[in-house]
């Protein structure tokens, strides 16, 4: 019995004084993160070409692929059927799938591929046909993909071949924009959802639009005005733009879809899912590439009157614009990438807590599943589809590259095991017809090569982002954020807010949204060190939380509402 004691007596004391024996170091821990993540940058490299080359072998110079059947469809008969030269007159193919591939063939280090894609539809790609297109899918895709590339092209680490480049696709892009203007010739400067690219907009067009299809144009057009010169295409987009944000209504809150004539709601009832996720986005990621303070003003807006109406905990419900009161009660598979765009105004916090609920929705399923009945806990009972959207790998992205967690790393683990599982046939990758028996639906979306494996690859190698700084659009086309396309402010304007925002009583208590900082920085105060917990947090006057009055108090750090002063005063969220 002696022995036995003085024998765990040693052992407690070999374990306090060894651990290293017991548990790996941190560069153990660190050697092992390594290697998964170029054990699973493989992996995507690998699915990636699996669909490219099967694209290319089956369904080139045709839109898009039907793995199942190793054909193609022309999906762009929906956005306008665009043809190419030298190709039979019948022919209505775009070489969609390819345009979306550029960027993704790049930040995998294929310039060799990315050269030949670039070469070919610098000879055969034209616009001038008589096809009716979808100005936001046609403008996201196409226009946003012909840009980046462009930049791609012409960017000296990625530089062709000397004298192979000769601004073949900015010249497309260009011819491209044109032909959009017409859409926005209405009496309102909102956008029709659909122009022939031949005629303009037809007699009998629809003015039926969305929020997104008239609010999503700014970054690719706007990027176009930089590039050539014109301010044609920038103007129009930003025209349509504060038109739409005029017409929200007093909680700050749109409708997803209005008559671009008249300038009226139709669907009074959004969200931040379908017909109006990506004008959020574009608000934000405008802010960022142009610098111009009108769009921060907007998102800061917008962002509050979302967090305030639509959030529930971690959900996010729809709501009828005009009173706030929820409307319809479900998750989207588009409302995925919300995450990653709290992430880059600085709400980690809430961005981690919605990611967490979206990917255990992925692992009930094995996938997102389109809609998702929250007040019912269950799947709708025709949406139970998953097109293979990128959404919740893009938000794994954003939200490893803010907090380095390997949390996201197994996350994007998890992703491309159940892609490699229930999506990936001989033929490429399929979609998913219903998500309770994975039966699958003959077709390889082209947003597969643009988003999902670009936003997985860079999630385990992110070398490609590296001494650079980029702002992906809704498509996942890189767009380089440049000092020169920054609006300039006049001198004397600086100094001023910097003045300001040191001295005054008001801005002591404002958000780290209103300041445009990291809610990691720490903001002083006559208080001390105050800790901003998220992007919209305006803590309470007093440290103690006592108060005489409203004006005391500030916005809840979790709900982002505006707290009030009690009875017994002290600020709290006292009403509902």
């Amino acid at each position: 019995m002696l022995l036995s004691r003085s024998y765990g007596a040693w052992l407690v004391l070999f374990l306090l004084i060894s651990p290293a024996f017991i548990a790996p170091s941190m560069s153990q821990l660190d050697s092992h993160w390594a290697a998964k993540k170029r054990h699973m940058r493989e992996k995507v490299r690998k699915m990636f070409y699996h669909a490219y080359e099967n694209y290319m072998k089956h369904a080139f110079p045709h839109d898009e692929l039907k793995p199942l059947t190793k054909s193609f469809t022309d999906s762009l008969s929906e956005l306008g059927n665009l043809k190419l030269q030298h190709l039979p007159r019948n022919y209505n193919g775009s070489a969609l799938t390819l345009i979306e591939s550029l960027s993704s063939l790049v930040i995998m280090g294929n310039n060799t591929e990315f050269e030949r894609a670039v070469t070919w539809l610098s000879e055969n790609l034209t616009f001038n046909i008589d096809a009716r297109i979808n100005l936001f899918e046609c403008n996201i895709r196409v226009l946003g993909g012909l840009i980046s590339a462009h930049i791609l092209a012409t960017d000296s680490t990625n530089r062709l071949v000397q004298g192979c480049y000769k601004n073949q696709l900015l010249n497309l892009a260009e011819d491209l924009g044109r032909r959009f203007l017409p859409a926005f010739d209405t009496p309102t400067g909102l956008p029709y959802a659909w122009v022939n690219l031949k005629y303009g907009v037809m007699e009998d067009e629809t003015p039926e639009t969305s929020t997104s299809g008239c609010g999503s144009l700014i970054l690719e057009m706007g990027a176009l005005s930089r590039l050539t010169g014109d301010p044609r295409y920038e103007s129009a987009a930003l025209r349509a733009l504060r038109k739409l944000w005029s017409m929200r209504s007093s909680l700050n809150l749109l409708g997803t879809t209005l008559d671009v004539t008249t300038g009226e709601w139709i669907e009074y009832s959004s969200g931040i899912g379908a017909g109006v996720d990506s004008f959020y986005e574009y608000l934000c990621k405008a802010y960022i590439l142009f610098g111009k303070e009108d769009y921060w003003r907007m998102f800061h807006s917008a962002y509050l009157a979302v967090q305030k109406y639509f959030r529930h905990g971690p959900w996010y419900h729809e709501a009828d614009m005009r009173t706030g009161k929820a409307t319809y009660w479900q998750l989207t598979s588009l409302q995925a990438f919300w995450p990653g765009l709290q992430v880059l105004v600085g709400d980690i916090g809430a961005a981690n807590s919605s990611h967490r609920e979206f990917f255990y929705v992925w692992k009930k399923f094995g996938v997102i599943p389109e809609r998702y009945l929250l007040d019912h806990q269950m799947l709708h009972p025709t949406e139970k589809y998953y097109p293979l959207r990128p959404e919740l790998a893009e938000s794994t992205f954003y939200l490893y590259q803010a907090t380095k967690d390997p949390w996201y790393i197994q996350v994007g683990e998890s992703i491309v095991n159940s892609l490699n599982l229930h999506t990936k046939v001989k033929g490429g990758f399929a979609s998913v017809r219903d998500v309770t028996t994975m039966q699958l639906e003959d077709h390889q979306h082209s947003f597969f090569l643009a988003e999902t494996c670009k936003y997985l690859y860079l999630l385990f190698d992110d070398s490609f982002l590296v001494d650079r700084n980029y702002i992906f659009t809704t498509e996942g086309h890189p767009l380089p954020i440049l000092s020169s396309w920054h609006e300039r402010l006049p001198a004397a304007y600086i100094p001023t807010n910097w003045t300001y925002a040191k001295s005054e009583q008001q801005t002591r208590r404002a958000s780290a949204m209103s300041l445009q900082v990291c809610p990691a920085i720490a903001l002083r105060s006559g208080y001390g060190v105050q800790q901003v917990e998220s992007a919209c947090h305006i803590p309470d006057s007093r440290a103690d939380h006592r108060c005489f009055g409203d004006e005391e108090c500030g916005i809840d750090s979790s709900t982002c509402r505006r707290r009030s002063c009690s009875m017994a005063g002290y600020c709290g969220l006292w009403i509902q």
